[in-house]
């Protein structure tokens, strides 16, 4: 990550931020460029900090500052070199993660009891498809509780599925070599997708973005990994995944 902090006169803020707004199109335009912020201080309103996350500190020296998008960027807000207080780049380090006014999918969801009846009302629904019977014939009572567990697991509750059974090696063991076709699959999340409906889960589109998603990645995972003579991959930890787009950000 790339800061660059401003020390800008308040005459000439707007002028400075209309800079940037005409600017922005070359960052984004950028395949250097993953993603870049300009923020005001409340404090200090003459302060401007501009974060701008690279693909790496080379690409953005060698490939960026080399490149068109460069010179058109520097036509905008080139004028504002000399109110560079700092520019410098930043690794992050392992010290990350959201806090408290962020809610978790799990918790948006409802929780451990949310997940069970989701998985109870779905596996009724296998149990009477006929195209995905067939996988599901003769499944463990306690599946639909396992499912559960790992569901509200990757979308940000408790580690229950790795503590109780085995993490992610363990639910990699159980789709390797069943040979599910993407038939298969698709019935899989229009069925999960059908029973969130019915037992309501949020509807709300943010979470179901942020939910089909998962089911998506997950299970085209899955039929990868059930296909025969697939390499059984080293043991990684459960993957975790949140929102596409919060619905607090509007």
């Amino acid at each position: 990550m790339e800061y660059v902090r401003y020390r800008i006169p308040e005459a000439d803020a707007e002028r400075f931020e209309a800079a940037y707004r005409r600017a922005a199109p070359s960052l984004a335009g950028a395949e250097e460029c993953v993603d870049y912020e300009l923020s005001r201080c409340e404090e200090d309103p003459g302060s401007y900090v501009l974060r701008i996350t690279w693909t790496s500190t080379r690409a953005h020296l060698e490939g960026f500052r080399r490149g068109a998008a460069f010179r058109a960027f520097l036509a905008e807000v080139g004028p504002y070199v000399d109110a560079i207080e700092e520019m410098r780049h930043y690794q992050p380090t392992t010290v990350a993660g959201a806090g408290g006014a962020v809610p978790t999918l799990y918790e948006w969801a409802g929780g451990a009891a949310a997940f069970e009846k989701l998985t109870e009302v779905f596996y009724r629904t296998v149990l009477a498809d006929p195209e995905l019977e067939p996988v599901f014939r003769g499944m463990d009572p306690g599946h639909p509780r396992h499912v559960a567990a790992w569901l509200g697991e990757v979308l940000g509750g408790p580690d229950r599925y790795s503590r109780e059974r085995g993490g992610h090696a363990n639910m990699v063991a159980q789709h390797l070599g069943r040979a599910i076709t993407e038939r298969q699959r698709r019935r899989w999340v229009e069925l999960l997708i059908d029973a969130a409906d019915e037992v309501g889960l949020p509807d709300d589109p943010e979470f179901r973005a942020s939910f089909v998603g998962y089911l998506e990645w997950g299970t085209r995972m899955a039929v990868m990994l059930s296909r025969p003579g697939t390499d059984v991959p080293p043991d990684e930890p459960v993957p975790t995944w949140g929102w596409a787009r919060p619905p607090w950000r509007g």
